[in-house]
């Protein structure tokens, strides 16, 4: 079978099972933390290292991959990176140690840095303009269901098998994705091997340090208090330094290891602003509804993740309904409505209260998942609409980036907010405790008629009521408290989403509709 004869959707679907299996990885393990820290002898503080040190290296390659690719050739350094995520999965699985695992998931991030990039310019490369609408839809499946997947997935592989299975599971897959790749993917006659520049080794230690610190602030700094910290503050001092210095520096150069550049083209830095965003979105709604969940609801991993699971059926249903509604509305007014139809799903949202159910939670996530289709695909297709064939590695890796840049930030701001409203509104709750407000005085009638009921009164004299009154009074309080400040995020990103719909009209046409 030759470049001409090979049905693209067979490509696609080869290099989505690759970039599947990666983007899946960087969410499956999170749930599996106090199993992994409880086998290998380590703390729940240590073992998050296995999560940072995976989103280090990540970040590090995400940006560098075009210039990587243009170097080996792009179908041989996607198949270098499929092998290199398998192996490095096995070697996961079988660590003994945290440091062994922490050193596989360093590993395992270089490999699976290339893969997003890759599928996204191979892509782009494989369909004419007119069908990269429903090219991306599939692409999509990728971006967008394997992090709502991840936890869900994770969450029974380690209750019912063992965290080692989060990473075994890779080796199948990516053996499979291998050899799809290598049957039906060709490179095209800009993607072969080129005669690149000699490494600069400058812009290479700027973006990687640069990127690698940013991670690790991001990752650590709510558990260090942020800038109360010296290791945040003389972190973020130089990962800005470094990330600065990079951009002045890549500028200058005339064959640079990510091409700037391209930023000068609107349809393509307008979609990489909205790209950031919609990372933060997706990566932000996954964390906050199982979060919730299991704090304030006393839900298991497994069932938290499974509230997540429908969301995800009305994203595949959606896909390929928005890949065809591109070619005959514009793309900007399709995300207009993913973003207004976000806001409102997260005003929805904001209406819980301590009495919703589970099936109330899994409407939410529905309706939080509908606008996601609608803003990724249009803004994908909208960053490539104006790309050359020649520019699309370092574009795929650009926009890439950009979407794992805002998760990142996304998660550290919301949890950050999160922390700080949960503390303000216990406070404002706490200053109703007083004996002239009728529902102190109702509530601890109420918990001191429950206490005297008790079989166990024989046993319990009147002051020991009257405190366990005051601490059941409190959890109550507690729990409210932190049901009111998820309230709190909610509202503050359906105003956030307002915004961005509102911005999303003045984006450029689609090149599909000239």
């Amino acid at each position: 079978m030759d470049e001409k004869h090979t049905n693209p959707l067979f490509i696609s679907t080869a290099v989505s099972l690759a970039a599947f299996m990666e983007i899946l990885d960087t969410t499956i393990a999170n749930v599996a933390l106090t199993h992994i820290a409880g086998d290998l002898g380590a703390s729940m503080q240590e073992s998050t290292w296995i999560l940072t040190s995976y989103l280090i290296t990540n970040a590090i390659v995400l940006p560098i991959s075009g210039w990587l690719s243009s170097l080996m050739g792009r179908k041989n350094f996607f198949l270098f990176c499929i092998i290199g995520f398998t192996t490095t999965s096995f070697l996961c699985g079988i660590a003994t140690s945290l440091s062994a695992l922490i050193f596989f998931r360093l590993l395992q991030g270089l490999a699976g840095g290339g893969l997003q990039p890759s599928q996204q310019a191979i892509i782009k490369d494989s369909f004419p303009p007119e069908k990269l609408g429903m090219a991306f839809a599939i692409t999509g499946i990728a971006t967008v269901l394997a992090p709502i997947l991840g936890p869900a997935f994770g969450g029974y592989i380690t209750d019912e098998f063992s965290w080692r299975w989060i990473f075994f599971i890779n080796i199948p897959v990516g053996i499979v994705a291998a050899l799809l790749v290598k049957k039906f993917v060709y490179d095209s006659v800009s993607s072969r091997k080129q005669k690149v520049g000699s490494i600069d080794y400058i812009g290479l230690g700027l973006i990687a340090i640069g990127l690698g610190t940013l991670q690790i602030v991001l990752d650590n700094g709510e558990q260090y208090d942020w800038f109360d910290n010296f290791f945040i503050v003389t972190f973020s001092i130089v990962s800005v330094s470094c990330i600065l210095a990079s951009i002045f520096w890549l500028l200058k150069q005339k064959y640079p290891l990510v091409d700037l550049k391209l930023f000068t083209i609107p349809s393509f830095a307008l979609s990489c602003i909205m790209t950031f965003f919609i990372g933060a979105f997706v990566n932000v709604t996954v964390m906050l509804l199982p979060m919730l969940v299991q704090a304030n609801f006393g839900y298991n991993a497994t069932l938290s993740g499974m509230i997540l699971v429908p969301g995800g059926i009305a994203i595949l249903i959606l896909l390929p309904v928005v890949g065809k509604l591109l070619n005959i509305i514009q793309a900007k007014y399709l995300i207009a409505f993913g973003m207004l139809f976000s806001a409102v799903s997260m005003w929805v949202s904001a209406q819980l209260s301590p009495q919703t159910d589970e099936a109330s939670f899994i409407f939410m996530r529905i309706l939080q998942t509908i606008g996601i289709p609608f803003l990724l695909i249009p803004v994908t297709t909208l960053a490539f609409s104006k790309i050359s064939t020649k520019d699309s590695n370092n574009a795929s890796a650009i926009t890439v980036l950009m979407k794992n840049i805002g998760g990142s930030i996304g998660i550290s701001l919301v949890t950050n907010y999160l922390v700080h409203s949960r503390q303000i509104e216990q406070s404002q709750l706490v200053a109703h405790l007083n004996i002239g407000e009728w529902g102190y005085r109702n509530y601890l009638d109420i918990y001191t008629h429950i206490l005297q009921s008790s079989h166990f009164i024989s046993f319990i004299n009147q002051k020991e009521i009257v405190k366990g009154s005051l601490a059941k009074l409190y959890q109550s309080i507690q729990l409210q408290a932190s049901i009111l400040a998820y309230i709190d995020v909610f509202t503050m990103l359906s105003y956030i989403f307002i915004g961005l719909a509102a911005i999303s009209l003045f984006m450029p046409k689609n090149i599909i509709h000239k």
